[in-house]
Parts: structure tokens; sequence; C-alpha cells
């Protein structure tokens, strides 16, 4: 029987957290301490596994990318494309080995047989159609059938996203492994489960613990399931949530007040940022940020605003960024590094009369940097909350005390320090003969 490998990646999955709740081991599988990746985010963070190399050599360089071009930050964009680099199953696939990918970013158009990833279609005069974008034809709606509902996205993202978003992605993987006709040798999935209540309550406490056990029963469930289906599988956290201590860092605040670096433009009391003519801005996410300067500023005065700025622990430059794997022509001018406890927010503005429309929504493409706000609600209703306070977990920065648990049901080849270490050794794996 050929050998089969499911790799399932586990948002906030840190090694600390496992051992505060004393959970060290879930359905016999013993779990690990690695070092990720920096930034310790999810884009980054899966491209480097997916490639086996750092962000400086494949280009995603955190979950928002800025285009020179077009002078516009833009996140969460899912073309396999912005991921440069061989892919760990490459070779295998080349030799006939087949290849899933479930709700991975950055997965539309990649090298693979199956795919499944979250596509809502927005409506023109508002709302929006849910649905997955799905390789095999079909594939979706038959696992909607199986699964008994489709996926809901407002359980993925937002004020309402849960477990539950975990539960379904769950039992949809189970059910491609066992999916003769879909006949995949490797297949990478991605559960979702820790993120949100670690983010909105922190770490420790019982909505962790809460997280956590509902964790456990989708993992137990998965592994159960890849048993019979004779499956080994690699589980592997991409980063380590930690307890935010200390107020927001605001660098586009900074940079507005320090000679208008940052520029906006005033539509009807609201601001909104000028990228074309802004000499400097900073696209946050989480807890670094990537500083773009204009070739009419001087990069040494955007980092003396920024060092001076209340939650920032480090400006880097480019050596700097070298020296950390994350040196690429995409890559800010300058890195920002929250301090430990904080996190940096994206706004410019101090009065809410101010804050641009799309600051009280669920808006993923238009902010220019990670808001873990919306996981709150806000006031009017249905809105979601501006107040950067209430953000009680975060996560970006490496080191120890934020190591990655992993573990695996066959005995990996080479080393498991770090994640690149996890990215090889499957490859290894993959790349075995049938």
């Amino acid at each position: 029987m050929r050998q089969k490998l499911l790799i399932v990646e586990v948002a906030a999955l840190g090694s600390e957290l496992l051992r505060t709740h004393g959970c060290e081991q879930i359905d016999g599988l013993r779990f690990a301490p690695a070092s990720t990746v920096f930034p310790a985010v999810t884009s980054t963070v899966q491209a480097s596994f997916r490639t086996a190399s750092p962000p400086g050599e494949h280009g995603m360089i955190a979950n928002g990318l800025y285009f020179r071009e077009l002078r516009r930050p833009m996140f969460w964009e899912q073309s396999s494309a912005l991921v440069t680099g061989e892919r760990i199953w490459s070779a295998a696939r080349r030799r006939g080995k087949r290849v899933g990918m479930l709700f991975w970013q950055q997965s539309m158009g990649e090298d693979v047989d199956v795919l499944l990833t979250p596509a809502p279609i927005h409506k023109h005069h508002g709302g929006m159609i849910q649905d997955c974008y799905a390789r095999p034809d079909g594939l979706y709606q038959k696992l909607c059938a199986e699964v008994g509902s489709p996926f809901k996205l407002q359980q993925y993202w937002g004020p309402l996203a849960s477990y539950k978003a975990g539960d379904w992605i769950a039992q949809a993987t189970g059910r491609v492994l066992a999916d003769e006709e879909l006949g995949l040798d490797v297949c990478l999935t991605y559960l979702p489960t820790l993120d949100y209540d670690l983010q909105r309550a922190g770490p420790t406490g019982p909505k962790a613990a809460a997280a956590l056990d509902k964790l456990t029963g989708q993992l137990a469930w998965l592994l159960e399931t890849a048993r019979e289906s004779g499956w080994e599988v690699i589980v592997f956290g991409d980063y380590a949530i930690e307890p935010v201590t200390a107020a927001a860092a605001m660098p586009n605040l900074a940079l507005h007040r320090a000679g208008r670096l940052l520029h906006t433009r005033q539509v009807r009391g609201r601001l909104y940022p000028d990228f074309h003519t802004s000499r400097a801005f900073a696209m946050v996410d989480h807890q670094v940020a990537h500083v773009y300067v204009g070739e009419d500023c001087d990069v040494p005065a955007a980092g003396e605003a920024l060092a001076a700025a209340e939650g920032i622990a480090e400006v880097l430059g480019e050596d700097q960024q070298a020296r950390l794997g994350l040196a690429h022509p995409r890559c800010g001018e300058l890195v920002l590094l929250a301090e430990p406890g904080s996190w940096l927010a994206y706004p410019w503005w101090t009065d809410r009369r101010q804050a641009p429309d799309y600051a009280s929504h669920v808006d993923i493409h238009n902010k220019p940097g990670y808001d873990p706000c919306e996981l709150l609600f806000g006031w009017p209703p249905m809105s979601v909350s501006l107040d950067v306070t209430r953000i009680r977990g975060t996560h970006g920065r490496v080191g120890p005390g934020r190591e990655i648990a992993w573990a695996s049901t066959v005995e990996l080849p080479g080393p498991t320090e770090t994640l690149l270490d996890l990215a090889r050794a499957a490859r290894r794996l993959v790349d075995e003969e049938v």
C-alpha cells in the first residue's frame, strides 16, 4: 500500500499554549516545540512550508503586499503565483502522485489535483454570495451534501467566527481523504479553530481552554479518519499567540503627525489615505509592519519618527531584514517590530468621526493592514469594533517562548528544530517512491 501523507496546519498552535493547558499529547500524538519563520503570520508561514524556504526567497513577506506600480496595499490576495519557488510536492507530482490543498492561503491556481478555498461573490449593489472555489468541478457541492451544510464564511472570519469553521473543514478533509475517486497521496489542510478566541481573549483563561478543547476534538476525529484510510499525519502550528499587555502602537498616526509623511484626503469628514502622494506609510500586520518610503522622503527621518512612537521596539533596515531571512524587493524600506505584549494597529486618526467608512466593517481587502478588531462587534449594531484595547492576543514576533508545536504519526527524516526543517522532512516523505 502506498504511503499517504496528511499535513494539518493549525492556526495559533503554540508550544507554550499546550504546556500551559496541560495538553502536550492529543489522541496519542505527542507534540514538540520548533521555531517558526519571521514574521510569524499565516501567509508567510504557509508559503515557507510549501516551498521549504524563507520569505526572502518566496516573497510572501506578510499577509498583505504593497504593489508599488499601483501604489496600493492589498491583503489576502489568493493567487498562487504570488509565492515563488518549487513546492515540496512538485517532484512527486511529476512522478504521478496526486496532491490536494484545502483552505490554504494563496492557493488559487496552485499546481495541485484537488483544491478547495473560500471564494465569495460580492454583489454589485451590496451583499455577498457565499461560495468556495473547488477543483475538480462539483467537489464543493459534493462535500456540502456529505457534511450536511455549506461552508459559512461568517464562521471563518468576523465577529461570528468560531470553532464551527474548523468543524466543517475537518469534516470535509476527512471525506476527501476517504474518497478513492480523488485518489490523493498528499493532502494539506488548515484548522483556524484556536485563532479567534485567542486573539479576542488571550492564550490563557477559560476561553482559550475551551477553544483548545474544540481543536482537540477536531484533531482526534481527523487522526482516526486518517488511520482508517491509511494516512500518516503531520500536524504543526504556524505561530504562537502571546498575551497583549500593553497599548497598541499606531505607526500611521505617528507618520501622519510627523510632518505629514502619511497624506490623507478628507471625504465627507472622513480621512482616507492617499498612497499616491504619501511620503511614507506603514502596512501593518499583527506585530510587524512594512514601511514604504517614497523617493522624496528621507528614510532615516521616517525611521526616527517611528522609533519614537509608543509600542515600537525596533525599526529594521535592509541589513537587519536580511539577517532575519526577510529581505526581498517586496519588503518595506523599513520593517517595524512591536514591543513584546503590544501589536501594530493601522489607524491614522484619533477622532472616530474621521474613521473611513470601511473601518467599522469586515473589509479585509480595503484596509491597509490587518485588523483584529473585526473579530468583535461594535456600535451601532452589526458594525465591528474600533476599540483596539479589546484585543488580548497577538503574534508575529519570534524567539524563545514563541515556539510552535508539531507532531507526527511517522518518524521524520532529518532535524525538526525549525518550521523549515519540518517542511524539508515532509518533502522527503512526499518524495518517497510509491
